[in-house]
């Protein structure tokens, strides 16, 4: 196993020994060809010598917006593999692993879940479901048993651990009953179905409150413009602005709720789909902000839509690695577009999709589910042996070391060196950098008076903690 060089450069200055002159540094990184894993290097050194190389400067005087935190979507097929496939004491120490902030633990710290099923669980379901033909407008028959198998207990089992974490609810449907073409895939919201949707909302978030666990956020529709998925359905601009003013928004109103709402929960492409509805005066009274996915678009659409509306928060919720993907080539583009990429481009959060997956790619709807979503872990449908995969490192790498609570601070890209930098609410400064080049690079990291020479393999990844 090759070794990475990371190193403080001596240039023209005779050592200190007074250990007020020093900082330790915590470095932590993972490699492309996977020869570290979020592997802890010899701790390095903040020293005043002259800067060597490529300089990123860490400015913590400019500060930007506060993180939320870090983590993935617990699927419906996440929480059935977790709970079923693992004993008790493998299940325990995942969790904990997973969510706890301190040991070798990762720190998770935002979870995304669906409000009904997602594609990736292995049947098609709403709180809501009746046979055909008829309705129930008062919602007597509204439940959310479906989810206490699997999903509840699991979420109780992380907020033992992590009580703080943050939890945004997602529909990928609403109930067939309220639609136009009656099926779980595609077709629209009727819009007089549009008050009591909103009530389903409300028992949501009243019912999950009632097992102990509060829903954050909701957005309104996981990927309204695409109505593939299995389940799916489609809202325009219009229809989420007039939801949200005349329904939702009053209605959480009226019942004392104050989770979150978030319009939009789609892709880069297009920045004009969240202005339309935030433009709206009296829907935008109601909204947080707004959701983005990437499989199109750039990043920087998230500043975008930021400087249209500065007063409303931008998030970043899904984006998949793929079962036939490429672990170095994937850590690379994920950590340079989303980790780095989305926080400079002001969210909030970064989710990735999704916690876990068998070695086949299960559980998931038939047509219309995705079959090749690969799971941060794999867990063996037979065996219960789990695999990190590259989705793990890509989400821990800023998990792990940025807290909820952190101000984001002002750092420059330079030579290819991708970065982000961050304040903690207890002082300490993170830096995470990917080595964007196709050539091993040499840099150094400075606060304008310290500075520390760091080597990075082509395609690797580095977050650098330290306390001054």
């Amino acid at each position: 196993m090759k070794k990475i060089f990371i190193a403080l450069l001596l240039v023209g200055c005779t050592p200190s020994h007074n250990p007020n002159d020093h900082i330790h540094m915590s470095a932590w990184v993972t490699n492309g060809d996977r020869s570290l894993l979020l592997n802890k290097i010899d701790t390095l050194v903040f020293e005043e010598r002259r800067a060597v190389g490529s300089v990123i400067n860490l400015d913590t005087a400019t500060t930007y917006q506060t993180m939320d935190g870090f983590g993935y979507s617990l699927t419906g097929g996440s929480a059935y593999l977790i709970n079923q496939k693992l004993n008790a004491e493998d299940r325990t120490a995942l969790i904990k692993e997973l969510f706890e902030r301190e040991g070798n633990s990762i720190g998770i710290s935002y979870l995304r879940v669906s409000i009904g099923a997602s594609d990736l669980d292995d049947h098609v379901f709403s709180y809501n479901d009746l046979s055909a033909g008829k309705t129930d407008l008062e919602l007597k028959g509204f439940s959310i048993d479906a989810d206490r198998t699997n999903l509840i207990p699991v979420l109780k089992e992380i907020l033992a651990v992590s009580p703080d974490i943050k939890i945004m609810g997602s529909p990928w449907s609403a109930p067939v009953w309220m639609k136009d073409n009656h099926l779980p895939k595609g077709g629209k919201l009727e819009p007089k179905y549009f008050a009591v949707y909103a009530q389903y909302f409300v028992r949501y978030i009243q019912e999950m409150k009632k097992e102990g666990i509060t829903i954050d956020a909701v957005t309104l529709q996981n990927e309204p413009e695409h109505p593939g998925n299995t389940p799916s359905m489609t809202m325009t601009p219009s229809e989420q602005a007039e939801f949200v003013k005349l329904h939702l928004g009053p209605a959480f109103k009226t019942a004392g709720i104050n989770t979150r709402i978030i319009v939009f929960d789609h892709n880069c492409d297009h920045p004009d789909y969240p202005i339309a509805v935030l433009n709206d005066a009296e829907a935008k009274s109601f909204i947080d902000g707004s959701a983005f996915h990437m499989y199109l678009g750039d990043i920087s659409a998230m500043t975008i839509v930021h400087n249209a509306h500065p007063d409303k928060n931008v998030y970043f919720t899904e984006q998949w690695t793929s079962g036939k993907g490429d672990f170095g080539g994937d850590l690379r583009w994920h950590v340079k577009n989303l980790i780095i990429g989305a926080p400079r481009n002001w969210s909030r959060n970064v989710i990735e999709w999704n916690l876990a997956a068998d070695e086949e790619f299960n559980p998931h709807t038939g047509d219309g589910g995705c079959n090749l979503c690969q799971g941060a872990l794999t867990i063996n449908s037979k065996t219960g042996v789990l695999t990190r995969n590259v989705s793990y490192y890509i989400i821990a790498h800023a998990s792990k070391f940025v807290q909820p609570g952190a101000i984001r601070v002002k750092s420059e890209i330079v030579d290819n060196l991708y970065n982000v930098g961050f304040v903690n609410p207890d002082g300490t400064k993170v830096l995470i950098v990917l080595n964007d080049n196709e050539t091993d690079k040499t840099f150094s990291i400075s606060d304008g008076k310290k500075s520390s020479a760091i080597s990075l393999k082509s395609g690797a990844v580095g977050t650098y903690v330290w306390k001054f």
